[in-house]
């Protein structure tokens, strides 16, 4: 199972950087290429769920408890920051301050799991995640040198409760799915 985890991550990342690695052979795909882009990532995250769920637990060091809290502080932060680039137009910190912050928020859920999961699969996922999304900002920086910050949100209530309540969600939905599949979140 370690090895269908691996080809997915391949998968996974070759499938979000064609577009940057080989834009003439992009290009040539024209508008069906993204269905195709589509359906490659949504076999690479069937084959990585797959593939770590399977994968033999091979431990490689074992995290402090305490980095749980940390950890649930992270995806907190990971989920403010994903929903913060929700908003048209202005947006709310961070998204006002950083280019990428769906990038920015998956580097800070890589990391986060990082520090409580010490074993080969976790490691290789996270790890992997980690790296992906930090290559990505560097290629579409490369490719794309230029970036005009959006303007802030400043004091508009409604957006910063509607990033709340996405917060709120997106955190309710991850632990219940965490619950269910017997990883609780919480010591």
């Amino acid at each position: 199972m370690m090895a269908l985890l691996i080809l997915g991550l391949i998968l996974w990342v070759g499938a979000h950087y064609f577009r940057r690695l080989m834009p003439q052979q992009r290009a040539a795909l024209g508008k069906k290429g993204k269905g195709l882009i589509a359906v490659v990532i949504i076999i690479a995250l069937v084959m990585i769920i797959i593939g770590y769920r399977g994968a033999a637990f091979i431990d490689v060091w074992m995290p402090p408890t305490y980095l749980v809290h940390l950890n649930n502080l992270l995806m907190v932060l990971a989920f403010w920051v994903y929903g913060s680039s929700a908003a048209k137009g202005a947006k709310a910190w961070p998204a006002n301050k950083t280019r990428h912050p769906q990038l920015l928020a998956v580097k800070i859920w890589a990391f986060a799991h990082l520090l409580v999961n010490g074993d080969l699969a976790s490691i290789i996922l996270f790890g992997s995640m980690l790296a992906w999304a930090v290559g990505a900002v560097i290629l579409i920086n490369r490719a794309e040198p230029h970036w005009t910050p959006p303007p802030h949100a400043g004091k508009a209530t409604y957006i910063y409760i509607r990033l709340a309540i996405i917060t709120v969600v997106m955190l309710a939905i991850v632990i219940a799915i965490h619950t269910l599949l017997g990883v609780p979140p919480f010591p």
